[in-house]
């Protein structure tokens, strides 16, 4: 299927340690930070997996330790998501069936638009695209095991 990897069970594709490595630019201000660190995927009692991310973002030169933490919970239909912020409050919904997917999620006044795309078993990429009143940011994130 070209560049994207079906997936059939989202929850046992992202399962385990994966290396992340994303950039962070702001178009406005042309600022580009980084994010360098790791993704577990772990079981969550119930179903699920929960995303506790962790590592060094480095923004105008000032390097500081980040964290995340989400729950990607069993989705409406076979292989898909519903991914959670760490205190239940919805984010998206994720469908890697086809290998790619986009998803939105509005925040306030902005509004962030992913991209997500599986190369392999042991790849895969989002690009979130974030624009509104108080953001005007692009992050791209790779994954690999």
């Amino acid at each position: 299927m070209g560049e994207f990897w079906p997936v059939a069970d989202v929850l046992a594709h992202l399962a385990g340690r994966w290396r992340v490595d994303r950039t962070v630019r702001d178009l406005a201000s042309g600022d580009e930070g980084r994010f360098e660190g790791a993704t577990v995927f772990r079981p969550l009692d119930g179903g699920g997996l929960l995303h506790e991310e962790s590592g060094t973002f480095t923004w105008q030169g000032v390097a500081r330790p980040a964290e995340r933490t989400l729950r990607f919970l069993p989705g409406p239909h076979p292989g898909t998501a519903d991914v959670r912020f760490a205190d239940d409050r919805p984010f998206h919904d994720l469908d890697l069936t086809s290998g790619r997917y986009v998803t939105d999620h509005p925040c306030s006044a902005d509004l962030y638009r992913g991209e997500f795309t599986v190369r392999d078993a042991d790849h895969w990429h989002t690009v979130w695209r974030v624009a509104g009143p108080a953001k005007d940011l692009v992050l791209t994130t790779d994954y690999v095991r």
